[in-house]
Parts: structure tokens; sequence; C-alpha cells
């Protein structure tokens, strides 16, 4: 098993940042990515960003490209998501991902997942 703790979320206006915390704990070795996806009311959970906990390859969507990045400590089996420049359309509750099969990092369906932490972007 593994466990996923998030931290970070919050109110902030448009324009501002935010950074995410993802610690992870158990059984960690087993986990090849870490990753960020988010949900907002009536959508479907989407990917936002991943990275490899060994290589530290890092995947984004489109619609974040630039704008956040996704990095990690593995001393700490901490992962990160800086988020710059936030828009009213980043507004969701964020979740922290971390699975073995790097076919499916951008699947919503796959992997360990953390409680969510709210993240609010005021126009």
């Amino acid at each position: 098993q593994v466990q996923l703790v998030e931290s970070g979320g919050g109110l902030v206006q448009a324009g501002g940042s935010l950074r995410l915390s993802c610690a992870a704990s158990g059984r960690t070795l087993s986990s090849y990515l870490m990753g960020w996806f988010r949900q907002a009311p009536g959508k479907e959970r989407e990917f936002v960003a991943a990275i490899s906990w060994s290589t530290g390859s890092t995947y984004y969507a489109d619609s974040v490209k630039g704008r956040f990045t996704i990095s990690r400590d593995n001393a700490k089996n901490t992962g990160y998501l800086q988020m710059n420049s936030l828009k009213p359309e980043d507004t969701a509750v964020y979740y922290c991902n971390t699975k073995n099969t790097p076919a499916l990092v951008t699947s919503p369906k796959s992997g360990y997942w953390g409680q969510g932490t709210q993240v609010t972007v005021s126009s």
C-alpha cells in the first residue's frame, strides 16, 4: 500500500501562485511516477502533470505547460507542483497520484490517490 497526503491548496487571485506538496509513504519503492490530477465541479478528473521518481522526466498537460512545474525530492519522498500565473479555470480539487505503469501516466483510473486539496482562483 501507498499513502499520499497533499497540502498547499487555498484561495488565490488570478495571476497568483501556489505550491502543492504530496508526501508519500508506504511501498513507495514500487512506484514509478508521481503525478497530479484535478477535478472541477461537474467535470471528469483530468491529468495535470507527472514526474518520474527515478529519472526526473516530466509530463504536462497542454493547459498548464509554461505555468506549472512539477518536481520531487526523493530523500523526502515528496513531490511538488508549483503553480504560477493561475487562472480561474484552474479552480479544482487537486489530487496526488502515484503509479508504476508509465503507459498510463495520464490515466485518472490507475494508481494510488491522496485525499485531494482545494485550489480556488478568483477573478
